[in-house]
């Protein structure tokens, strides 16, 4: 609205108005879209198969099968599954997860609210069925969905501080919290709409994970920035203070269209924090890269007509071009 008032010379409270008046619009058109996805019709299913096998005695094993095939490989005998019923270490990792989610009731409602966002804006997914499980902490596959399956490792969300995970390393465990599991699942589907670009270039790869990120603050919008990214409070706040010092960085150093994959580990991949190579790197949040992008598809989603599906095929170029990225002072 600044350039509005500028270019127009209307007074600042009047342009302060016309701010007004345009973000409660936006607001009621948001509000609108909103209630109409709570009343989207879905039918999801959620086992507990972690409760079922933790409850279960030797003589529930061949029903536990026949209910849930894919979880019995077929090369294990029922003897394994047995002996598994009883082991010291199974045994503690069902409790704990009992402790942390109880009836899994606050997490079915986020469940259920993510694939009615998801049946709104892409209407002909299927709606898989979902079973929790857990996966002797298989942290990089806490989550997998197929199309009409779902796989929720519990034990990989039990709070960064859990015992469990004392031999991981910290930024890793920081994820293990159950704050992100929904975040997880929204980003597992992104997956299924989102091609990862052939472009080799940091800005391709930047644009990807923001359109990632931005189609979380469409699937799960009751979740903070800070869920949606996988950060603390105190890493979003950082990076939102900083954003426009990150992006002179990235634009004097001449960084957004250079093809050095090392780029990936510094500001993409997973990490304890960005490597800017300055004296704060050890203060700064990992992956800022993957928040960059996030904002310069918010910018050129605020400026420009266009739909969902249409985002996710178009260039990261042309989304930097068009979206007339100015990083917030």
């Amino acid at each position: 609205m600044k350039w509005f008032a500028k270019y127009f010379k209307i007074p600042s409270f009047l342009g302060l108005l016309l701010l007004m008046i345009l973000m409660l619009g936006a607001c009621n058109e948001e509000n609108k879209i909103e209630e109409e996805i709570s009343k989207v019709p879905i039918d999801l299913k959620i086992s507990r198969f972690d409760r079922e096998f933790a409850t279960a005695d030797a003589n529930d094993i061949p029903t536990l099968k026949h209910k849930f095939p894919y979880l019995f490989p077929a090369q294990f005998s029922d003897s394994v599954w047995v002996a598994k019923l009883t082991d010291t270490l199974q045994v503690e990792l069902f409790e704990e997860v009992d402790k942390t989610f109880g009836d899994f009731k606050n997490e079915s409602e986020d469940l259920e609210s993510l694939f009615q966002h998801i049946k709104y804006y892409y209407p002909n997914t299927p709606i898989p069925h979902v079973v929790t499980l857990t996966s002797d902490v298989r942290y990089d596959d806490r989550i997998i969905l197929a199309d009409t399956l779902l796989l929720i490792g519990l034990d990989n969300y039990l709070g960064a501080d859990h015992y469990f995970y004392e031999g991981i390393q910290k930024y890793i465990a920081a994820s293990l919290d159950k704050s992100f599991l929904v975040s997880d699942v929204a980003s597992a589907y992104s997956k299924k709409v989102l091609s990862y670009p052939r472009n080799r270039t940091l800005l391709s790869r930047m644009v990807y994970y923001g359109k990632e990120l931005y189609l979380k603050d469409k699937l799960i919008p009751f979740n903070t920035d800070a869920q949606k990214i996988g950060y603390s409070q105190e890493q979003m706040d950082w990076a939102t203070e900083n954003e426009e010092q990150i992006w002179k960085y990235f634009v004097e150093r001449e960084l957004l269209y250079s093809t050095d994959n090392g780029l990936d580990r510094k500001f993409l991949d997973p990490a304890p924090f960005s490597k800017f190579g300055l004296e704060l790197d050890n203060e700064s949040p990992p992956r800022l890269g993957r928040y960059m992008g996030w904002q310069i598809v918010r910018a050129f989603m605020e400026k420009n007509d266009v739909g969902l599906q249409q985002l996710m095929e178009m260039p990261a170029d042309e989304i930097l071009k068009k979206s007339n990225y100015k990083p917030k002072r």
